[in-house]
């Protein structure tokens, strides 16, 4: 009796890859230590947490690059190697450097944000949260089932939202956190009820076999996984800040601190964007017909509210700068978006991700750049006016520099040449697909955006009015302004290397 239990016993236990899951289980361990350090720490010597957070970001990273020589999956189906619960292959590999570069950018304008705020911000839950959430960022692109997806998905945004709303007293702060907690719960119940029908028509939620089953589905539950498919696309749509589900972004962005505006705006997008890509393009395929107008047509109205937005931000109004970039952030996604679309029509789906990838890695590398210097002037002007940067050129010409940098990759100008590079690579996968009216929203898009951008850039360089601010560069600061300048202007130099780099051949 025993000897038959002991090869059934056997079935069950699964053998584990520690170094495949070792980037987001670093993060998530790190978390934790700086959660406990913090109840020992004396207040004076709590700076430490945030330099544990930038170390322990950094080694997440790092623990990318042994994971460069092959595919890798892990938590696999007992009797089938093939179906896995984690993955980390080459798409993988991109979100994750992604994401965890970007919590790393994030750390840094944070160490300077919690030094000024005077200990007005709990620093040890401010920690635990931000890496908290990086951990559930970067598990997410490795997700190969519809539970590990939606789990990674809430890690995530659960964080997100107290690191929202963590300035106590602050109205602005706590209504921010409200509009992100009420949407984001609202995509998840939708989310949850997409996959609840899903696996009621497939009977699994491993994502290859979804793909499989889904296409075989009697002809009574059609309906049913119909619906399943597209309520699961609508709570990712919200993730995403796509028009309509964009409302939140703006208030949310202006009560956060900023650099979780700026880590909401990279960090937050990949996630969505991933989850995205995984459900349409990996699980459901055979239903291209349905995603694929839908996406698109979400893609001309996600860049022509959010552009149209940005270019209504008067330069005197309180927080107009960060409300500029927030509006700018929904019409970025909708640049994102089309390459998704663009799969959906395409006899290579996984081949036209590589797009959405190379201009998530741009845009990533450039707005965090521009939250940078947001962040430096916003710690001489508390409100963030865009008529604070008039005559930055003066007090701090780096600064101006790099700052008329970034927006000029932001709206496809030279010499931003990686944004030109990714925006004619988001073009070209759109026409590739016959969405030739897709193309031409897309064309008008950047035109407008082009207005809000060099408006900005202008004012960098015009004669200041009064006494000039000077700036000071704190050493936090000055790295993630210099890494991020650093990292444009080198692939602006080189700009195949980002979709090499992506690559065109995912998953």
């Amino acid at each position: 009796m025993s000897s038959l239990a002991q090869p059934a016993a056997a079935n069950l236990v699964q053998s584990v890859d520690w170094l495949a899951i070792a980037p987001p289980t670093l993060a998530a361990l790190v978390a934790l230590a700086v959660l406990v350090a913090d109840l020992f720490l004396a207040e004076r010597r709590k700076a430490l947490l945030g330099w544990v957070a930038v170390a322990g970001l950094a080694a997440s990273a790092l623990l990318l690059l042994p994971l460069l020589d092959g595919d890798r999956a892990t938590f696999c189906l007992a009797g089938d190697a093939d179906v896995c619960s984690y993955s980390a292959d080459r798409f993988t590999l991109v979100v994750q450097f992604l994401v965890l570069g970007g919590a790393l950018l994030t750390a840094l304008l944070s160490v300077t944000a919690l030094k000024d705020a005077d200990r007005r911000l709990p620093e040890g839950e401010y920690w635990f949260l931000l890496l908290s959430s990086a951990a559930g960022a970067a598990l997410l692109p490795a997700a190969r089932d519809l539970a590990t997806l939606i789990v990674a998905l809430e890690v995530a945004s659960l964080p997100a939202f107290a690191l929202v709303g963590i300035r106590h007293g602050d109205r602005k702060s706590s209504e921010a956190a409200l509009k992100f907690f009420l949407s984001s719960v609202t995509a998840t119940a939708v989310s949850l009820m997409g996959v609840s029908f899903v696996y009621a028509c497939t009977g699994t939620l491993y994502l290859t076999q979804v793909a499989d089953r889904i296409q075989h589905v009697d002809g009574q539950f059609h309906t049913l996984a119909q619906t399943g498919v597209v309520l699961t696309l609508v709570g990712f749509a919200f993730k995403t800040a796509a028009v309509p589900f964009h409302f939140w972004v703006p208030d949310t962005y202006v009560g956060a601190p900023l650099p979780i505006a700026a880590y909401l705006s990279v960090v937050g997008k990949a996630v969505g964007f991933t989850g995205l890509i995984l459900v349409t393009v990996v699980a459901f395929p055979s239903y291209a017909d349905v995603w694929g107008p839908a996406l698109a047509v979400l893609a001309a109205l996600t860049m022509t509210v959010g552009n149209v937005g940005a270019l209504r931000q008067r330069a005197t109004r309180a927080y107009s700068a960060v409300r500029l970039l927030a509006w700018s952030s929904v019409g970025q996604a909708g640049y994102l978006l089309v390459p998704i679309a663009a799969a959906g029509y395409s006899d290579d789906p996984r081949r036209t991700i590589g797009s959405t990838l190379a201009y998530a890695l741009m845009y990533a590398a450039v707005n965090l750049g521009a939250f940078a210097v947001a962040a430096l002037v916003g710690r001489t002007h508390s409100a963030n006016r865009l008529a604070d940067y008039r005559g930055l050129s003066a007090t701090n010409p780096l600064a101006a520099l790099l700052m008329a940098f970034f927006l000029l990759c932001l709206a496809g100008l030279p010499p931003g040449v990686i944004g030109l590079f990714a925006k004619v690579t988001v073009f070209s996968a759109a026409v590739d697909a016959g969405l030739g009216w897709l193309a031409v929203v897309m064309a008008v898009n950047v035109v407008i955006a082009l207005y809000y951008y060099l408006q900005w850039t202008a004012l960098l360089f015009r004669a200041p009015e009064g006494d000039p601010v000077r700036h000071r560069l704190p050493a936090p600061l000055t790295a993630a302004v210099t890494l991020t300048g650093a990292l444009g202007i080198a692939l602006s130099g080189a700009p195949q290397l980002v979709l090499r780099f992506a690559g065109t051949t995912l998953f």
